[in-house]
Formats: structure tokens, C-alpha cells, sequence
């Protein structure tokens, strides 16, 4: 068994060449999207957290690789979107035919509007008990 990747380079690098240049690529489109954000791995696969919260993160598995932006993002632009194979938070793309650096900033910066929109847990407990 593979130990888990304590970092992004650690768990592109065992991935195919194909594979590893479209994340690479997406990573790149998602530094740029969301520069703040601070890269890490979490529920093993590469993520970005924005203020302590996980903002997107993607992966690759058998036969596509995937962005996980989450359903607001997915719902929101979902025009944009008729072309990938999408569920509730994922978008599925093949290496040949990846997302655009319009659409990951599209998506990244929906995310963070509704990061920006909603109230931390801590402050939405606090207000109940008031």
C-alpha cells in the first residue's frame, strides 16, 4: 500500500504524465483564482483552504480526473458546465479535453463569494445561543 501524501507534489508524482500535466495545469488555474489560498491534502487528495476552510480540491482516479469546487459552484454555473460529466460537488474531466482557466476562475471565485456570504460555525453557534 502507498503511504498517504503528506503534500501535492507527493501525490502527483506517482500519477501518469498525462495526469500529473492536467493537475498541475488546474493547480496552476486555482493559484491563480485564489491566491490567499493555502495548498494542503485533505481526505488524501490536493486541496486548497481559504482561512481555514476548504475551498476546492481535485484528483485523479482510474479513467478521469476530477474538481471538487462543491455544489453551489456547480449549480451556479451549470450552463458552463453542460459539456462535463458533473454531480452534486465534482466535475469529471479527461486529460484530452481539460477545464478552461476561465471556468476554474469562474468557479473558484463562486466559491469564494459563498464562503464570504455564509457565517463561520463558531459565529452561527454563538448567535443561537444568544
Amino acid at each position: 500500500m502507498q503511504a498517504k501524501p503528506k503534500n501535492i507534489d507527493e501525490y502527483l508524482a506517482p500519477l501518469s504524465r498525462e495526469k500529473r500535466a492536467a493537475l498541475e495545469k488546474l493547480r496552476s488555474m486555482i493559484k491563480s483564482a485564489a491566491p490567499r489560498a493555502e495548498e494542503c491534502i485533505s481526505y488524501q487528495i490536493p486541496g486548497f483552504r481559504l482561512d481555514g476552510r476548504l475551498l476546492v480540491s481535485f484528483g485523479a482516479a482510474a479513467n478521469h480526473c476530477a474538481f471538487h469546487p462543491g455544489a453551489h459552484p456547480i449549480e451556479a454555473h451549470k450552463n458552463d458546465l453542460r459539456n462535463y460529466d458533473t454531480s452534486k460537488g465534482t466535475i469529471r474531466f479527461q486529460v484530452e479535453r481539460p477545464l478552461s482557466a476561465t471556468l476554474v476562475r469562474k468557479l473558484v471565485k463562486t466559491r469564494i463569494a459563498e464562503y464570504a456570504n455564509k457565517k463561520p460555525p463558531a459565529a452561527k453557534d454563538a448567535a443561537r445561543r444568544r
